[in-house]
């Protein structure tokens, strides 16, 4: 399952090949199994992805439900998540819960999206290695030794080891 692409796990969910449930749980313990390594993620919150995937399961089941409905996304750490940390890679905004949601994770949910995560970044988006969040660096999937580029490095990595099928990442100057 993790190495299809977001039509064929969309085709998937409607055929009931796999729940979303399912689906978010697969690449929950992906992440457990494989983040201590890479870094990919700052944050990951099981209950409340679990929670948007029944809720997508249900609007699957009713025959409603956008074109993501039931498919789980990294979100790069700079999109502020109601609910969620949202720290841009700095310790300066440790602490910081969003109390509300970036027009992008807006329309995700609106789309039917499962909050998968929250991926590593550089420091407010500023750097192109990846190496200068404040939880440390990403590691490359395929070479540990590199790395993942950045500023989206997290989101790219997370992808690339199939921690999520799809992320968010965004361009400041040229990354």
């Amino acid at each position: 399952m993790i190495e299809r692409d977001l039509r064929a796990l969309r085709r998937a969910l409607a055929a009931k090949e796999i729940s979303s449930v399912e689906l978010t749980e697969l690449y929950l313990q992906r992440i457990a199994r494989h983040n201590p390594q890479l870094n990919a993620y700052i944050s990951v919150d099981p209950e409340s992805s679990l929670a948007q995937a029944r809720a997508a399961d249900q609007r699957l089941a009713s025959g409603e439900g956008g074109p993501l409905t039931g498919i789980p996304i990294a979100h790069k750490d700079i999109f502020c998540s109601r609910g969620w940390l949202t720290t841009c890679g700095s310790k300066m905004l440790g602490n910081f819960v969003s109390p509300y949601d970036a027009a992008v994770i807006a329309r995700f949910a609106a789309a039917g999206a499962v909050l998968l995560g929250k991926t590593n970044m550089d420091e407010f988006a500023m750097g192109s290695s990846n190496e200068t969040s404040f939880y440390g660096p990403v590691k490359n999937p395929w070479d540990a030794s590199c790395v993942p580029g950045g500023s989206s490095g997290g989101s790219a990595a997370a992808v690339v080891a199939r921690l999520a099928p799809a992320a968010t990442g965004t361009d400041t100057g040229g990354s």
